[in-house]
């Protein structure tokens, strides 16, 4: 079902409405643009697939009310960026969420398992992938696109209601919706301008007083794309914002010296610098903190590397994706007996590999192979 009319989008929502869970997807571009530019939303009930046509409609008030309706559960598949544009177009956050690629991982399927492989394995449906790359935005959408779209949510409920069923079967619901929380909470994909800096390329080669510098440039890099509604990139690359973070140069010949840096001119040459001059005369006491851990010495690495391979043990046995259960840093906290280590502040954690790291950190237990596989002792 095509809707490009108010009075199709009214109806289907009021019948929509009436189901407890449905399945959503978006089509969108963001290759030159800030925000990301919604294209087209499916919405599944199971019973009827409907392809929305945000562009073609003027007024989206029916659709923003059924995301945002608390008591429907909304099945995504991978849904962060889904998320983003839906808070970015409609303005709400669409809630309570269920992502099946989160799900997956705590049923013995990999970790960020694609939706093809999803539904081949769930529903032993094998879909096409020649509309992958369609231009989304051009009018009108021809009968394969359309058909592609809707296949993205025409089986998510029934995976939805087989992966719930084996999750409770397994005692494992309750360790998945404080995951799915996590996935799905704002933070993931509304940004605080202060906190772009995190996502820089190349983050961890900066010293602490050089994060205060990128701090404040990724910051105006930020709000600079924002304004002109253009990708953080075409502003000044990530490249670039590390160099000057080093060399800290104070005017625009400097500045235009990093290779890269050629187009900042005039006034934006001059809030690059403005930057650059806010983060370098930052105090030491609000320096940011360095997000990775230093890097272990040989004898401590060796000591991760036994109890990663532990974890190995445990996600083969268990069915669980292991970056899932924990990261080296997670085993590294774990280790140097953090309290807010991640494994000791997750019930579920702590009660599938918590306990078997405690016995093997203290020598009471651990590893061997038997043929050609690695058990625990």
């Amino acid at each position: 079902m095509y809707i490009s009319d108010p009075v199709g989008l009214s109806s289907f929502c009021e019948r929509a409405r009436h189901h407890k869970v449905l399945a959503v997807d978006t089509e969108f571009i963001r290759e030159r643009t800030y925000y990301p530019q919604l294209c087209l939303v499916q919405v599944g009930t199971g019973e009827e697939c409907a392809c929305i046509d945000p562009i073609l409609l003027d007024d989206l008030a029916p659709l923003a009310d059924l995301l945002a309706d608390d008591d429907i559960i909304k099945v995504f598949h991978a849904c962060t960026q889904d998320l983003e544009v839906i808070h970015t177009t409609l303005g709400i956050e669409c809630a309570p969420v269920f992502d099946t690629q989160v799900a997956a991982a705590f049923l013995g399927l990999r970790q960020q398992i694609g939706y093809g492989a999803l539904v081949e394995s769930y529903c032993k449906v094998h879909l096409p992938k020649a509309e992958s790359l369609s231009d989304w935005s051009r009018r009108p959408l021809d009968a394969d696109e359309l058909q592609y779209a809707e296949d993205d949510v025409r089986y998510l409920p029934h995976i939805h209601e087989r992966m719930v069923e084996d999750l409770a079967r397994r005692g494992r619901l309750s360790w998945v919706e404080p995951e799915m929380a996590l996935v799905t909470d704002a933070s993931h994909y509304v940004r605080d301008p202060r906190k772009a800096y995190t996502h820089l390329k190349r983050v961890n080669s900066l010293t602490r007083k050089q994060l205060a510098v990128a701090r404040e440039l990724c910051a105006w890099r930020e709000e600079l794309a924002a304004q002109r509604d253009m990708p953080r990139k075409w502003v000044v690359s990530d490249e670039v914002v590390v160099e000057a973070c080093k060399r800290l140069p104070h005017s625009p010949e400097r500045l235009r010296r990093i290779r890269g840096a050629e187009q900042l001119k005039g006034r934006d040459a001059q809030g690059a610098l403005a930057a650059i001059e806010r983060g370098a005369k930052a105090r030491p006491e609000t320096y940011p903190k360095r997000s990775h851990h230093e890097r272990p010495s040989q004898e401590v690495e060796g000591v991760l590397d036994l109890m990663y391979a532990m974890l190995r043990v445990v996600s083969n046995k268990s069915g669980i994706a292991s970056q899932v259960i924990a990261t080296k840093d997670d085993l590294l906290d774990f280790m140097q007996g953090r309290s807010e280590a991640r494994i000791r502040t997750s019930g579920w954690r702590y009660e599938l590999v918590g306990r078997q790291l405690e016995r093997l950190l203290a020598g009471e237990t651990g590893l061997t192979v038997k043929e050609g596989r690695v058990e625990l002792l």
